[in-house]
């Protein structure tokens, strides 16, 4: 007897969800073959979409003037370097280790920027292009979004 496409999804939710519970992360989503699935826990949810409305209630014109500028800049440009995925961005292979590179470091394509652990992976970034490091846009041990800008490469 053949699984529908419906109960595969319940499947892959429920899946999903046992990650969560044994990895201790608050949201997970996996896109395959134009199929995306999200999984998140409802608190984390509420209280992830809390704060960025609460300061824009209170000072409109400070929120939005202020983190436009930096969003929009290292999300637009064009030598962004951006996650791959969600988890923690270390700078170094170790806690008193140098770190990987260092603004205006010189990087050849393929050279490892950092690290992300996700679910107890240590997942190496490589530079997508050979260039000058420029800005680095996240601190050692920073939990990073999918998505979320990195590092600038000119």
């Amino acid at each position: 007897m053949a699984k529908t496409k419906s109960s595969l999804d319940a499947d892959m939710v429920r899946e999903l969800a046992g990650l969560l519970d044994e990895t201790g992360l608050s949201e997970i989503e996996i896109e395959q073959d134009n199929f995306r699935i999200r999984v998140s826990r409802g608190q984390s949810a509420v209280s992830a979409l809390a704060p960025p409305s609460a300061p824009a209630a209170s000072p409109p014109a400070e929120t939005k003037a202020a983190p436009a500028t930096p969003a929009a800049g290292p999300a637009s440009h064009p030598g962004t370097v951006k996650s791959p995925m969600v988890g923690t961005a270390y700078r170094a292979s170790a806690p008193n280790a140098p770190a990987f590179v260092e603004v205006g470091a010189s990087v050849k394509q393929g050279q490892t920027l950092l690290i992300i652990e996700a679910m107890k992976t240590m997942n190496q970034i490589p530079s997508p292009r050979a260039g000058t490091v420029k800005e680095i846009l996240v601190e050692d041990g920073q939990p990073v979004e999918f998505g979320e800008p990195l590092m600038i490469i000119e």
